[in-house]
Formats: structure tokens, C-alpha cells, sequence
């Protein structure tokens, strides 16, 4: 069961490598070191070996369709149809009986303390195996929400070794805005996940400042042998008690009060925006609701999710930023 587990395992780092379009057109050698060191922590080649990768690729090629080229000009691999996920590929009985495996050990942790926090996770998984084993024709009868990979997550980790051993590290980094890829060294401090996505919570001592960094626009992660500078007030349930989202900054929370219409009200008391999310009163026709939070980007667009049936009556500073978001929609339709 091991082998079959490792070899699924690389498949899919494999497979995020060649859509990783930051660093397209990996080398047989980069694709070894990175399956080395995500299933053993080393780069040796003591346990991964270019005829294992070659065997990998094959067999991606022969049994999962995998539309894999070489290309001689980059020197390196890269998938034909760029659409192409071996995560759309149905899986195969023996890894369907290695996840049962898995689930199976997870089940027998449940409920040691260190893994409770999981449990909501580990259920959602084992619902997902249980369901899976009655039929194969499953998808006319139910579909479970389906998470699109963004990539990035083969430097978890590494960035979970920076994080533990407190080391910096270097990589690559290409933001939204400027859409070039540029080097970074910071301290990592923590790692969040959000919307399926995986982000890097740092310290740059240049700019002395906390950086986020989404993983999936890192390139060429390294791990150095140089000690990491962290903040002493640092706290990461401190950092992210106030926010939604992945945006926190230093400053104080504050009071919003939401009008919500009668049906929008009981979507967001079953599905609260932030644990501080209280009922202030029920009426027929509308709610009212109280947080104390940062005002965030991602709150922000939260509340538009709900268009005209939430009203914003405090802070004056968020209402008007809601109003000048609608006005803004309004002229784009209105041509």
C-alpha cells in the first residue's frame, strides 16, 4: 500500500509542476527533487530516482491520459492541453483502496486531541469515500462541492520546515498586480489556507513589516540555512481574530451593523461572517446583525455577494464605500 501511496502522491506533484505556468517546463531532475523532497524531506536521490520519474510519466501517459511532451527547445515537460488535470481523471481501484486506507487510519485519530480540529475535515472525507463505494454512475444522484487547485501547495512542506525550525526562505514571487516575478527572502511566521487556497503569513526585515504571500504565485522555493527574525508579539490566533478572510492588519475592529432582508438573514445567521457575529433583533421582514471586525477586502465583497438585500447602518466610512461600489455597477450597466 506504501508504494501505491507514493506513487499517487508523486503523480500529482508531477502534475502540479507541469501546470505551473510561473516555472512551465520542468526537467526530469526538478520534477525528481520535488517529489523527493515532499514525500521524504531530502534531495539526494537516495529514495527518488530519474528512472522512477520516467516510470511516473509513463505510466501518467498510459493509464490516466495524461497528454505529456518533451520539449527539446525549454528542456523540460509540459502538458499539450494546458486544460489538462490529472485531478479530472477518475480514479483508478487501487487509489480508491489507498484512500480507504488512509481513511480508515484517520478515523482511528479522530479523536486524539491534536487532530479534533480536524474532525469537521475528516468526516467530509470519509462521507466522500463511503458514498463513493455504492455506485459509479454516482454523479447522476449527488455531486460534493468540487475545489479547483490553484498550485503551490508541493511547498507546503518546506515552508512548514521554515516555519518549525525557524529558518528564512527565498522563492520567486509574481503578484496580481504586477505581474512579474521577482525574489523574495522573509522569515515564515505561519501558513493559512482560505478559499482553497494556501498563503504564506511573513516577516520582511527589509520593509519590517507582515507580508502575505499566496502560494500558488511562489517559483524556486528554497529553504536557507539563515535564522528567521520573528516578531516577539507575534501571534497567529491573535493576528487573525479580528479579520475575514486572509487580510489582517494592526488596528482596532470595528462595530458593523447589518439590515438584512428576512431570507438573507437566515442564510447569514446559519452562515455567519465572523465568529464575533451576533443577532441583534428579528423582525418579520429583516434582521439585525452585529461584528466586530477589521473592514476587509474580503468582507467587503462578502456583503456584495448579497447585492440589495443587506443594508450596511455602521460605520458611516463602510456604508459609503458600499454605496460608491453600487454606484460603480450601475454605470456599468447602464450604457
Amino acid at each position: 500500500m506504501p508504494h501505491i501511496k507514493n506513487a499517487l502522491i508523486r503523480y500529482r506533484i508531477i502534475d502540479r509542476m507541469l501546470r505551473n505556468k510561473y516555472k512551465p517546463y520542468p526537467s526530469k531532475e526538478a520534477l525528481r527533487t520535488a517529489c523527493e523532497e515532499s514525500l521524504f524531506g531530502s534531495e539526494s536521490g537516495a529514495h527518488i530516482c530519474a528512472s522512477t520519474i520516467e516510470k511516473d510519466l509513463f505510466t501518467m501517459k498510459m493509464e490516466h491520459d495524461a497528454p505529456i511532451r518533451y520539449s527539446k527547445k525549454n528542456g523540460g515537460y509540459f502538458y499539450e492541453d494546458p486544460e489538462f488535470s490529472i485531478n479530472d481523471v477518475p480514479l483508478s481501484e487501487d487509489e480508491l483502496s489507498s484512500i480507504r486506507f488512509a481513511v480508515s487510519t484517520l478515523q482511528q485519530f479522530r479523536e486524539v486531541p491534536f487532530f479534533q480540529q480536524f474532525g469537521l475535515a475528516i468526516d467530509k472525507i470519509v462521507d466522500r469515500v463511503a458514498v463513493g463505494d455504492q455506485s459509479q454512475e454516482l454523479s447522476k444522484f449527488i455531486q460534493f462541492e468540487a475545489a479547483v487547485s490553484t498550485g503551490g501547495n508541493e511547498y507546503l512542506p518546506t515552508l512548514l520546515e521554515g516555519v518549525q525550525a525557524k529558518k528564512r526562505v527565498w522563492f520567486m514571487y509574481t503578484s496580481f498586480q504586477q505581474q512579474q516575478a521577482k525574489p523574495r527572502k522573509v522569515s515564515p511566521l505561519f501558513l493559512k489556507e482560505y478559499r482553497n487556497r494556501w498563503y504564506l503569513i511573513s516577516y520582511d526585515i527589509q520593509k519590517q513589516d507582515i507580508m502575505t504571500f499566496a502560494l500558488d504565485r511562489m517559483s524556486e522555493l528554497q529553504l536557507l540555512d539563515e535564522a528567521a527574525q520573528i516578531p516577539t508579539d507575534f501571534d497567529a490566533t491573535a493576528y487573525f481574530r479580528d479579520a475575514v478572510g486572509i487580510t489582517a492588519f494592526k488596528g482596532e475592529a470595528l462595530k458593523i451593523v447589518l439590515k438584512a432582508d428576512a431570507v438573507a438573514a437566515r442564510y447569514i445567521e446559519t452562515q455567519a461572517f465572523h465568529a464575533s457575529q451576533k443577532l441583534l433583533d428579528k423582525q418579520t421582514e429583516y434582521s439585525l446583525f452585529e461584528l466586530r471586525i477589521l473592514i476587509t477586502e474580503e468582507f467587503i465583497r462578502n456583503l456584495l455577494g448579497y447585492a440589495g438585500e443587506v443594508e450596511v447602518l455602521e460605520p458611516a466610512s463602510l456604508r459609503l464605500t458600499l454605496k460608491e461600489r453600487g454606484q460603480a455597477l450601475l454605470k456599468r450597466y447602464q450604457s
